[in-house]
């Protein structure tokens, strides 16, 4: 199975769950669920989604609950708008990346280091024009 029909899967695959977390799923655990990546291997009988919660390490355990209790219907839906030889057996799980990187930038901007005002710089002085070269062959 090439690498290119596997990415395509998952990113169906991510595009249909993360639909129905958002449409359709009534289960109040699952709440404030973002579907960040979803891997497939070769094979394509299986699918791991990893989901990002916004909220306290309990909320995610929650809404992992959530989602393992709606396995069956969110494979369902996969199995109605992807065409596929077997429908893959989701696995959830809790991606705390992006939280942490939250977190950290939280550190760096309160301890003083990379704040606003130094990050913007260089965007500031593009859209003032200066040092920006004009480039000779503009015909707009």
């Amino acid at each position: 199975m090439s690498h290119r029909r596997t990415a395509k899967v998952a990113q169906a695959i991510r595009q249909v769950v993360s639909t129905a977390i958002l449409t359709e799923l009534r289960d109040p655990r699952v709440k404030k669920v973002t579907v960040l990546n979803v891997e497939v291997p070769p094979d394509l009988r299986s699918a791991k989604v990893y989901v990002s919660v916004m909220g306290e390490e309990r909320e995610g355990f929650l809404v992992l609950r959530g989602l393992q209790s709606a396995r069956g219907f969110l494979q369902s839906r996969i199995a109605d708008e992807i065409d596929l030889r077997w429908t893959p057996i989701l696995e959830f799980v809790l991606d705390n990346g992006v939280k942490k990187s939250i977190e950290t930038s939280k550190m760096l901007r309160d301890a003083g280091v990379g704040t606003e005002d130094d990050e913007d710089a260089p965007e500031a002085a593009e859209a003032d024009g200066e040092d920006v070269p004009e480039s000779e062959d503009d015909s707009g």
